[in-house]
């Protein structure tokens, strides 16, 4: 099982324990995530399939919350806005902007890249490295602008 697994599996036995509903509930998503994925690919998900798994809940609750706030459905923009909190607390720190621009630089270096034709190849080193950790999109707007 991986770490970051096991310390959501931690976390929901401790919810339980102090019958906090509300959290339990959010961590339970995750878990039934992460279940549904091993089940239907037959699989032990390792920590970096969690982190995705977790960044791609993490955007749908953020998504979710700007609907429901157009909507005016502030009660249920309040509810993913906690679970976005639970699911953060087991992501790895973000990166700053400077460890960002130094990533990418990297990228470029070790893939060539010198125009927007190789920007899958910069995405594809960028990705393992940053992913949870930062927003895949902004970095991608950052090497549009460099590779133009």
């Amino acid at each position: 099982m991986s770490d970051i697994k096991k310390r959501i599996n931690e976390a929901m036995k401790d919810a339980m324990r102090a019958k906090d509903k509300k959290r339990l509930g959010a961590i339970r998503l995750a878990m039934a995530e992460f279940k549904r994925i091993e089940v239907d690919e037959r699989i032990e998900l390792d920590d970096t399939r969690v982190l995705a798994v977790l960044d791609k809940m993490l955007k749908q609750r953020r998504d979710s919350i700007s609907q429901f706030e157009k909507a005016g459905r502030q009660d249920l923009a309040d509810q993913e806005a906690f679970e976005v909190r639970v699911i953060q607390e087991f992501m790895p720190a973000s990166l700053s902007e400077d460890e960002i621009n130094q990533l990418i630089d990297q990228a470029i270096d070790a893939t060539g890249a010198s125009s927007m034709k190789e920007m899958g190849a910069v995405m594809g080193f960028i990705k393992p490295k940053a992913q949870g950790r930062a927003d895949m999109a902004l970095i991608s707007q950052q090497i549009k602008k460099r590779l133009t």
